[in-house]
């Protein structure tokens, strides 16, 4: 801990910061000025609705009442879409008061728009889906199987041949590649 009289060293000299710390204080302002208190319900959503919902509505705003207790959350969704969701209004009420840890959401209502023109400029909060590996090569895998072919266990040799997979793929990938 610096001595009190000291001043802190410049931004640069304590190292790297993450972005989501730089943005948590304008992104809390930004969901508080709609209702969110709790950014949680916006970024993860999908996880909270499940994925049938989440893909047909999306959170706009929290509304609280003068002198009331519990607020009302309202759901964007196209036309055709609202009458599902209607249906799961109760189930995802409670899904939504799990994520704030007690009765916060007392209503829900609806909105509908149209499927195109309202929801281009909207930001997704959808993560970015996941690569998938490429397959080994052939002579890899061998290799791979030949070097752990001694061990008795059969978890472990299979743990081993794919740690040796991946050890031998990425040498393969890197192999002529100049730091």
């Amino acid at each position: 801990m610096p001595p009190p009289n000291s001043q802190m060293p410049p931004r640069k000299a304590r190292g790297f910061q993450a972005a989501s710390s730089l943005l948590g204080a304008q992104i809390r302002k930004v969901g508080e000025a709609r209702g969110f208190a709790v950014s949680r319900l916006l970024t993860h959503w999908s996880e909270i609705a499940g994925p049938e919902i989440a893909a047909c509505a999306r959170p706009v705003k929290i509304g609280y009442a003068k002198g009331g207790f519990g607020a009302t959350l309202t759901l964007l969704t196209t036309g055709p879409a609202a009458p599902m969701v209607q249906m799961q209004l109760p189930r995802l009420r409670e899904k939504v008061n799990a994520c704030y840890g007690y009765n916060a959401i007392s209503r829900i209502t609806i909105t509908q728009t149209a499927p195109t023109g309202f929801a281009e400029g909207q930001a997704q909060f959808t993560p970015a889906p996941k690569p998938v590996p490429k397959a080994p090569a052939p002579q890899v895998v061998t290799q791979a199987r030949a070097v752990t072919n001694d061990v008795a266990d059969d978890a472990l040799r299979a743990a081993l041949e794919c740690l040796a997979t991946n050890v031998l793929s990425k040498h393969e990938r890197t192999q002529g590649k100049t730091r």
